[in-house]
């Protein structure tokens, strides 16, 4: 695991239907660490979950960390015991921020779409952006007005606001109608970025209509993990060798790369297991990972410079690891 910090909750808050606010101080006082927009932390909840959420105060700050958590009515207990369990003043173990969803600042113009709860780290990049004095405008769609936290916040950035509630439009926004009227500004040194973070379906949407719009710069940030099927040239079984440690090993079939890993007592990094949070980005020396996570973009995956090492395997006979 990475290193842990000790926080206490220092406010819990009703932000929207099902979505609280929790704001973590550090335990004994003092500053937490740096944090760009567009970060998450784990927490290490009292049921022994450990689940990620994205930071949603200004980046700037120091003192204390925001986090918004929806009570998923499909919850695995994690979501559950943040809205059930915690109580202000209580210890918790939380993660150093970790950043997948990277705002490029520079950007000459932003578009930021939320769907329900993933206005979080979204309210954090308009936050910033707003700080920088970018021009930026936010897209925020949500099942109703009552379940859409920080709409707020949102209006006092003073930024162009589209909101977008289903069950007073009849139904869902027209997510490639909403893009194609804000066109990339492509060809110049400013280029338009453009993000989403929110339910997968929406996600998928975004994705599949960026590109055929033509928009090169688009990020997303999931919050549950896609399930990615093995390459059909993935190995079986395959060498493992662990530049830093000195190690060799041998990953048989059926077995996956972490699970050797761990079964060698090698020490890893890692969180969720799932491929979706980043903690156990690994650098990639030698050979050919087979990518099966939902955090790398297709680029970095051809890249082949970095892997996931909890769910991804390999197509090579060798991999060489930076560990």
């Amino acid at each position: 695991m990475s290193n842990l910090l000790k926080a206490y909750i220092h406010a819990l808050r009703y932000e929207a239907e099902d979505i609280h606010s929790v704001e973590l101080r550090r335990a004994g006082g003092g500053e937490l660490p740096e944090f760009a927009a567009g970060s998450h932390i784990d927490l290490h909840l009292p049921n022994g979950l450990v689940r990620s959420y994205s930071l949603l105060n200004a980046a700037g700050e120091r003192h204390r960390y925001v986090l918004g958590v929806l009570k998923d009515r499909r919850s695995r207990g994690g979501s559950r015991c943040v809205h059930e369990a915690l109580r202000v003043g209580q210890s918790i173990d939380i993660s150093e921020p970790r950043n997948n969803f990277a705002l490029h600042e520079d950007a000459g113009h932003s578009v930021l779409v939320a769907g329900g709860i993933g206005v979080t780290p979204i309210l954090c990049m308009a936050t910033r952006l707003k700080q920088l004095g970018r021009s930026f405008e936010v897209l925020y769609f949500a099942r109703s007005r009552k379940s859409a936290a920080f709409i707020a916040e949102l209006q006092a950035l003073g930024a162009p606001l589209h909101l977008h509630f289903d069950d007073e439009q009849n139904g869902p926004p027209d997510l490639k109608a909403l893009l194609a009227a804000r066109p990339a500004q492509a060809g110049t040194p400013a280029q338009t970025h453009y993000y989403a973070c929110g339910p997968a379906v929406m996600l998928d949407a975004f994705e599949k209509f960026c590109a055929e719009l033509g928009y090169a710069n688009a990020h997303i940030e999931r919050f549950a993990a896609v399930e990615v099927a093995a390459a059909s040239d993935a190995r079986e079984s395959y060498t493992v060798e662990l530049k830093r440690s000195g190690k060799t090993l041998t990953v048989d079939a059926g077995q996956s790369l972490l699970q050797a890993l761990n079964a060698a007592k090698v020490n890893c990094v890692t969180s969720c297991e799932e491929g979706i949070c980043g903690a156990c980005e690994t650098r990639v020396l030698e050979g050919q990972p087979d990518h099966r996570d939902s955090v790398l973009s297709t680029a970095e995956r051809a890249a082949n410079k970095v892997m996931m090492i909890c769910v991804s395997g390999c197509k090579s006979e060798r991999l060489v690891l930076d560990l």
